[in-house]
Protein backbone atom coordinates (compact mmCIF):
# COMPACT_ATOMS: atom_id res chain seq x y z
CA UNK A 1 0.00 0.00 0.00
CA UNK A 2 1.65 3.36 -1.27
CA UNK A 3 -0.50 6.68 -0.42
CA UNK A 4 0.60 10.48 -0.10
CA UNK A 5 4.31 11.09 0.29
CA UNK A 6 5.44 7.74 0.06
CA UNK A 7 4.57 7.39 -3.60
CA UNK A 8 7.16 10.01 -4.35
CA UNK A 9 9.53 7.17 -2.86
CA UNK A 10 8.72 4.73 -6.02
CA UNK A 11 11.44 3.82 -8.20
CA UNK A 12 11.24 0.89 -10.05
CA UNK A 13 8.86 -1.92 -11.09
CA UNK A 14 6.80 -3.83 -8.50
CA UNK A 15 6.69 -7.59 -8.52
CA UNK A 16 5.24 -7.69 -5.31
CA UNK A 17 1.62 -7.12 -4.64
CA UNK A 18 1.43 -3.35 -4.54
CA UNK A 19 -1.84 -0.72 -4.06
CA UNK A 20 -1.09 2.80 -5.59
CA UNK A 21 -3.41 5.17 -4.07
CA UNK A 22 -3.16 9.03 -5.74
CA UNK A 23 -5.23 11.51 -6.68
CA UNK A 24 -4.82 13.58 -10.60
CA UNK A 25 -2.10 15.58 -9.26
CA UNK A 26 0.31 12.69 -7.70
CA UNK A 27 -0.67 10.87 -10.57
CA UNK A 28 0.74 13.59 -13.11
CA UNK A 29 4.07 13.60 -10.48
CA UNK A 30 4.25 10.41 -10.66
CA UNK A 31 3.79 9.34 -14.43
CA UNK A 32 6.29 12.79 -15.33
CA UNK A 33 8.89 11.11 -13.21
CA UNK A 34 8.29 7.46 -14.41
CA UNK A 35 8.23 8.32 -18.37
CA UNK A 36 10.12 11.90 -18.28
CA UNK A 37 7.41 13.70 -20.14
CA UNK A 38 5.64 15.99 -18.57
CA UNK A 39 2.66 15.05 -17.54
CA UNK A 40 0.25 17.89 -16.07
CA UNK A 41 -3.74 17.22 -13.84
CA UNK A 42 -5.37 18.14 -16.51
CA UNK A 43 -3.81 15.54 -18.29
CA UNK A 44 -4.94 13.04 -16.30
CA UNK A 45 -8.64 14.54 -15.56
CA UNK A 46 -8.88 14.62 -18.92
CA UNK A 47 -7.87 10.95 -19.15
CA UNK A 48 -8.43 8.94 -15.72
CA UNK A 49 -9.44 5.63 -17.58
CA UNK A 50 -5.78 5.71 -19.55
CA UNK A 51 -3.98 7.37 -17.42
CA UNK A 52 -4.49 5.16 -14.41
CA UNK A 53 -4.01 2.12 -16.43
CA UNK A 54 -0.57 3.37 -18.33
CA UNK A 55 0.50 3.97 -14.21
CA UNK A 56 -0.36 0.29 -13.57
CA UNK A 57 1.57 -1.04 -16.52
CA UNK A 58 4.59 1.27 -16.09
CA UNK A 59 4.90 0.12 -12.14
CA UNK A 60 3.24 -3.80 -12.47
CA UNK A 61 1.08 -2.12 -9.24
CA UNK A 62 -2.77 -1.47 -8.98
CA UNK A 63 -3.32 1.74 -9.20
CA UNK A 64 -6.70 3.33 -7.27
CA UNK A 65 -7.02 6.71 -8.55
CA UNK A 66 -9.07 8.59 -6.19
CA UNK A 67 -11.42 11.44 -7.70
CA UNK A 68 -15.24 11.70 -7.48
CA UNK A 69 -15.09 8.70 -9.64
CA UNK A 70 -12.42 6.35 -8.18
CA UNK A 71 -11.13 3.71 -10.92
CA UNK A 72 -8.66 0.86 -10.15
CA UNK A 73 -6.53 -0.36 -12.83
CA UNK A 74 -4.28 -3.45 -12.37
CA UNK A 75 -1.35 -4.59 -14.56
CA UNK A 76 -2.90 -7.82 -14.78
CA UNK A 77 -6.38 -7.40 -15.77
CA UNK A 78 -6.40 -4.31 -18.24
CA UNK A 79 -9.85 -4.69 -19.56
CA UNK A 80 -10.97 -5.19 -16.03
CA UNK A 81 -10.50 -1.68 -14.69
CA UNK A 82 -12.93 -1.59 -11.63
CA UNK A 83 -14.74 2.20 -10.81
CA UNK A 84 -16.58 3.64 -7.97
CA UNK A 85 -18.59 6.61 -8.69
CA UNK A 86 -21.14 7.15 -5.80
CA UNK A 87 -18.94 8.28 -3.04
CA UNK A 88 -20.46 11.56 -1.53
CA UNK A 89 -18.21 14.95 -2.54
CA UNK A 90 -17.89 16.19 0.49
CA UNK A 91 -15.73 12.68 1.36
CA UNK A 92 -12.25 14.96 -0.72
CA UNK A 93 -11.71 16.32 3.11
CA UNK A 94 -8.49 16.54 4.82
CA UNK A 95 -7.48 12.84 6.32
CA UNK A 96 -10.24 11.44 4.18
CA UNK A 97 -7.33 9.54 1.88
CA UNK A 98 -5.60 8.13 5.56
CA UNK A 99 -9.06 6.51 6.42
CA UNK A 100 -9.05 5.09 2.85
CA UNK A 101 -5.39 3.94 3.08
CA UNK A 102 -5.61 2.36 6.45
CA UNK A 103 -8.94 0.34 5.22
CA UNK A 104 -6.80 -0.58 1.94
CA UNK A 105 -4.29 -2.02 4.96
CA UNK A 106 -6.59 -4.04 6.56
CA UNK A 107 -8.29 -5.51 3.58
CA UNK A 108 -4.96 -6.11 1.99
CA UNK A 109 -3.73 -7.92 5.26
CA UNK A 110 -6.97 -9.83 5.14
CA UNK A 111 -5.55 -11.30 1.78
CA UNK A 112 -7.51 -9.91 -0.87
CA UNK A 113 -5.92 -9.16 -4.24
CA UNK A 114 -4.84 -5.91 -4.46
CA UNK A 115 -7.53 -4.78 -7.38
CA UNK A 116 -10.20 -6.67 -4.61
CA UNK A 117 -8.47 -4.19 -2.18
CA UNK A 118 -9.18 -1.09 -3.99
CA UNK A 119 -12.63 -1.36 -5.12
CA UNK A 120 -13.81 -2.91 -2.00
CA UNK A 121 -12.55 0.04 0.08
CA UNK A 122 -13.62 2.47 -2.38
CA UNK A 123 -17.09 1.08 -1.87
CA UNK A 124 -17.00 0.97 1.55
CA UNK A 125 -15.25 4.14 2.19
CA UNK A 126 -18.18 5.97 -0.22
CA UNK A 127 -20.64 3.99 2.03
CA UNK A 128 -18.87 5.07 5.76
CA UNK A 129 -19.07 9.07 4.33
CA UNK A 130 -22.38 8.72 3.15
CA UNK A 131 -23.22 6.83 6.86
CA UNK A 132 -21.30 9.23 8.60
CA UNK A 133 -23.13 12.60 7.47
CA UNK A 134 -25.52 12.14 4.50
CA UNK A 135 -25.66 15.92 3.71
CA UNK A 136 -22.05 16.86 4.29
CA UNK A 137 -19.54 18.13 5.18
CA UNK A 138 -17.53 15.70 6.99
CA UNK A 139 -14.30 15.00 9.12
CA UNK A 140 -12.12 12.15 8.44
CA UNK A 141 -12.73 10.59 11.94
CA UNK A 142 -16.47 10.27 11.69
CA UNK A 143 -15.75 8.38 8.11
CA UNK A 144 -13.57 6.12 9.99
CA UNK A 145 -16.32 5.67 12.78
CA UNK A 146 -19.11 5.03 10.31
CA UNK A 147 -16.86 2.05 9.00
CA UNK A 148 -18.38 -0.88 11.12
CA UNK A 149 -21.95 0.54 10.44
CA UNK A 150 -21.44 0.45 6.33
CA UNK A 151 -19.99 -2.83 6.41
CA UNK A 152 -23.20 -3.74 8.45
CA UNK A 153 -25.30 -2.39 5.94
CA UNK A 154 -23.58 -3.92 2.81
CA UNK A 155 -23.48 -6.60 4.05
CA UNK A 156 -27.27 -6.44 5.09
CA UNK A 157 -28.36 -5.24 1.71
CA UNK A 158 -26.81 -7.98 -0.12
CA UNK A 159 -23.77 -5.11 -0.71
CA UNK A 160 -21.00 -7.49 -0.64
Amino acid sequence: MVDAGALSLLRRHRSAATLLTPHAGELAELLTRWTGDRVVRASVEADRMGMAQRMADLTGATVLLKGAQTLIASPDAPDDMRMQDDAPPWLATAGAGDVLAGLCGALAAAGLPMRDVGAVAAMVHGQAAHRANPGGPVRALTVAHAIPGAVADLLSDGGF
